[in-house]
């Protein structure tokens, strides 16, 4: 049995490489939702931005990116799939909705994600450069290691201080092209210009998150480990 309290052994850090890409790619994919929660992110600002091109209709173009949303959501529940990607992301276009429409701008539809966007960029940057990386919380639990990599995977955790820090990076630099066209831009060019930069910038984070962590140790598995304390801890009883 693995004690909680001693670094991974040599025989639960051997998988092998490939294994390790594998297991890598897989998590990451589910983290970040693939390829439909993709592009359930995208659909409802390429809605609003298409319906304002045409008519230049705050009100309708706000109301239609709602209720597809919505819709989403909607979908997901009846077909009983996972709806945390979908509800984040009903979240913010609901924030998106009402922003413009109290405003009467078409750009307050864009500000509540933009605004998140820097912070999120921020929080990434900050919490690499402190040591305690965001990405580590995101992702521990999905690879079953919670917070383990902060003190008994060192190896771990500077993947993950990496991954974070280009995150920050990235977001940072993307956001620094899209508010000068949020001040001095229109609300179209600018809502073409956010769906142009929705998906490369996301691609290359997670491109890079894959290409530190699958070169990292592989995680410890405490969940693992907590079943088999439990079981042997049956077993002196019995």
């Amino acid at each position: 049995m693995t004690s909680l309290d001693r670094p991974n052994t040599p025989e639960s850090a051997a998988a092998p490489p490939e294994d390790q890409k594998a297991v890598t790619q897989a998590a990451l994919f589910d983290a970040f939702g693939g390829v439909r929660g993709t592009v359930e992110t995208m659909l409802p600002g390429l809605l609003f931005v298409m319906i304002y091109t045409i008519n230049k209709d705050v009100k309708l173009s706000a109301i239609a990116a709602g209720a597809v949303a919505v819709l989403l959501v909607i979908v997901r529940l009846l077909r009983r799939d996972t709806v945390k990607h979908a509800f984040s992301g009903v979240f913010g276009v609901g924030l998106g909705v009402a922003f413009a429409l109290f405003t009467g701008d078409p750009k307050g539809f864009y500000l509540p994600g933009m605004i998140y966007g820097v912070c999120l960029g921020v929080a990434f940057t900050v919490s690499a450069l402190v040591g305690f990386p965001l990405l580590g919380v995101i992702l521990g639990p999905v690879f079953k290691e919670n917070l383990s990599w902060r003190t008994r995977n060192p190896g771990r955790k500077k993947a993950y201080v990496k991954a974070s820090l280009a995150w920050g990076l990235i977001f940072l630099a993307k956001y620094a092209i899209i508010f000068p066209l949020y001040w001095w831009g229109d609300a179209a060019q600018l809502g073409w210009v956010l769906i142009a930069l929705k998906l490369p910038p996301m691609v290359l984070a997670v491109y890079f998150t894959w290409v530190f962590l699958a070169k990292a140790p592989p995680p410890i598995d405490v969940i693992a480990e907590w079943e088999a304390k439990e079981a042997a801890a049956g077993e002196r009883k019995s």
